[in-house]
């Protein structure tokens, strides 16, 4: 819970955008609440929100808040190496409590107590989850129900990239990370006019193809090596 502390600054006024961002694009309380807490994923959801806002299907929404998600995936395969002795009864669940800060916190404390038991490694993830998770679902459901009073002048609208960015910059380390960012940022900015969506969602197969092509390629040299 200690460890939370500096990211429910930011987890707060996040959930509040999502909150008044979903109920101005036209979902009711229930609808809000529901996709919070089924994906429990900000970016994700305020992705899929401002498309469907844009007039795209809502195959499109879901697709391009999947290609978002996409990083789970790695997220999970980086924490299934310190958890080879955790059973899927721990497993399962866990995969709910998954997000950005839940995963960057548990791989900071990972690296720092190498030694650390399983219990205590998995008690760490689940007790930043509980409480991220419990906040992030709060801080939508005020969100839904006040959001819409809030002065534009608070300029919440800013926390959410910065949010991001705060989580996952220090992760972008090492050279097919970097080449996947830039790729993936470059192309998100140029193809930005295209309808529905569909720049997001080319820019960010491009940034995961082009990172995976330099890993390989750098797997590749090293073993020539």
């Amino acid at each position: 819970m200690w460890a939370t502390l500096p990211i429910l600054v930011a987890i707060i006024p996040f959930g509040l955008i999502y909150g008044t961002v979903a109920r101005e694009a036209g979902l009711d309380m229930l609808e809000t609440m529901a996709l919070t807490v089924v994906v429990v994923a900000g970016a994700a959801q305020l992705v899929s929100l401002q498309v469907l806002s844009d007039g795209a299907p809502v195959a499109v929404a879901i697709l391009t808040g999947a290609v978002v998600n996409l990083r789970m995936a790695m997220y999970s395969a980086s924490l299934a190496a310190h958890w080879q002795e955790v059973s899927m009864l721990w497993r399962v669940p866990a995969a709910w409590f998954l997000h950005d800060q839940a995963f960057a916190l548990s791989m900071a404390r990972y690296d720092a107590e190498p030694d650390e038991p399983i219990t205590d490694k998995l008690g760490f993830f689940f007790g930043v989850g509980i409480v991220t998770v419990l906040v992030w679902l709060m801080a939508s459901y005020l969100g839904a129900l006040f959001g819409t009073a809030l002065p534009e002048s608070w300029g919440l609208d800013f926390v959410v990239p910065a949010t991001f960015l705060a989580v996952v910059a220090p992760m972008v380390r090492g050279t097919a990370n970097v080449v996947a960012a830039l790729t993936a940022a470059t192309l998100g900015v140029l193809l930005h006019p295209l309808p529905g969506g569909l720049g997001l969602i080319l820019a960010s197969a491009a940034g995961i193809g082009a990172g995976m092509a330099t890993a390989r390629r750098l797997r590749e040299r090293e073993g020539g090596a």
